[in-house]
């Protein structure tokens, strides 16, 4: 018997709830679904519903997942090259780094979860989580891994109404490209990784029994602020924050199908979002905007037949942006362009899309194409060594062997053009080069 023991974490997210909580009996058994074989559903839900409870004050559940990567890349990716994202762009066939190639084993993308499921207030569910990886110091050994938080963020659920407070993903660029590497599409037309402190409003608006809105509104911290920089006024600042939002078709016409990774069957969804914000920069006149709207849609093509079972299911996700400096989350390829006391905003634009296909419940394949774009080349003049385009191409194959192993294979191309090259000596020669890497990566995982 696990012994009652007081978190006060879940204290701290839940303090302003001036309601008294009853302890909650130890559940004797895992609540597994396993409605279906050969094997229960492995994690289902990105965060799992295979919860047995280990009781504090309020209910805590314990999950996560143990991975180790293993990546062959055919350039020089770094410390974090088993991770396979764009961070810095492809190194230049030309450089050291691009004649070089890699082998790399890392366990860092390892995650764990906490979270509580607390008292009412106002009707309410109150629910929190905090969630962490290694990935910490992100450019250290992989022998010595960091680590970091990823989530932290509480909860009010109504019925058709919940308010969050705490660090989320970004409400911008709702897509996430189910790549084994975990980089999901960043820079690639999927710019979702960034996890930032918010409050926002999500609304469920029912327009028919099969068809409802879904309203997302939040505010939420501007990280752009942090932008260093180069040149005469250097420093950027502001007393705004960002104001995000989505406004998404939700529909059971089509059945549900597999959704990112295969960890959620998600229905029909389509519709925009967008961000708006802005900062002062050193030496200019005005301040400079951020900002960037886009299209997402999830279209289940082959809906599972009892809304559970994967076999014989497939779907498409697909989203279109366009953005201006958010470089943070990669949907542009810089902060600020132009001379001094005339920057302006870095734009660019993406496009991704993937497919999902489960011939078996235990076998998933997806394959897909993302790509970054920076906008309008003229404006990135005397900026050396831009990214004019990222371009991910990748497939992969994963298989659970049971409820809590999986093990998968992917291959990526990735690509790189740079613009406005530099020469050996320094000097701005106004080239164009590019960086690919092919990639060969094994994962196995254990979901608990």
């Amino acid at each position: 018997m696990i012994k009652r023991v007081s978190i006060s974490v879940a204290a701290a997210l839940l303090a302003a709830t001036p309601v008294l909580a009853q302890e909650v009996p130890q559940a004797t058994a895992p609540a597994y679904n396993c409605d279906f074989e050969p094997s229960c559903e492995v994690a289902p839900g990105i965060y799992g519903k295979m919860a047995s409870p280990v009781t504090s004050k309020f209910n805590l559940s314990i999950g996560g997942f143990v991975k180790l990567d293993y990546a062959y890349n055919s350039v020089n990716l770094g410390a974090n090259g088993a991770l396979g994202t764009l961070q810095n762009g492809i190194p230049k066939s030309s450089s050291v780094a691009g004649q070089q190639d890699q082998s790399i084993f890392t366990a860092r993308q390892s995650r764990f979860w906490l979270k509580v499921a607390g008292p009412t207030f106002l009707g309410a569910k109150t629910n929190a989580i905090i969630e962490a990886d290694f990935y910490g110091a992100s450019g250290a050994s992989n022998e010595s891994p960091n680590l970091r938080m990823r989530l932290a963020n509480a909860t009010l659920d109504w019925t058709k109404t919940q308010l969050l407070v705490g660090q989320a993903y970004d409400i911008f660029g709702p897509a996430i490209s189910s790549t084994v590497d975990f980089g999901s599409g960043n820079k690639t037309g999927a710019p979702n990784n960034p996890r930032v402190p918010q409050v926002r409003v999500t609304q469920r608006v029912d327009l028919t029994q099969d068809n409802a809105l879904r309203l997302v509104l939040g505010v939420q911290n501007p990280v752009q602020d942090s932008n260093a920089q180069s040149g005469a006024g250097s420093d950027s600042w502001g007393g705004n924050v960002n104001v995000a939002g989505q406004a998404m078709l939700v529909s059971k016409s089509l059945g549900v199908a597999p959704g990112y990774f295969g960890l959620s069957m998600n229905s029909l969804t389509a519709g925009l979002f967008g961000l708006y914000g802005k900062q002062d920069v050193g030496g200019n006149s005005k301040s400079v905007d951020t900002w960037g709207y886009g299209l997402y849609t999830f279209v289940p093509l082959l809906p599972s037949k009892d809304g559970k079972s994967r076999a014989m299911t497939a779907s498409f996700e697909g989203q279109l942006l366009m953005a201006a400096n958010q470089s943070v989350n990669g949907a542009t390829a810089g902060t600020i362009v132009g001379p001094a006391g005339s920057k302006s905003a870095a734009k660019g634009y993406g496009f991704y899309g993937q497919l999902i296909f489960y011939p078996t419940q235990d076998l998933g394949i997806t394959a897909g194409y993302g790509r970054r774009n920076a906008y309008n080349y003229a404006s990135y003049s005397g900026i050396s060594n831009f990214e004019k385009s990222n371009s991910n191409l990748y497939a992969n194959i994963a298989y659970d062997l049971n409820a809590a192993v999986r093990l998968a294979v992917e291959y990526q191309n990735l690509n790189t053009q740079y613009g406005n090259v530099t020469n050996g000596s320094g000097t701005l020669a106004g080239l164009a080069e590019s960086g690919t890497a092919n990639v060969a990566r094994f994962a196995a995982f254990y979901f608990f």
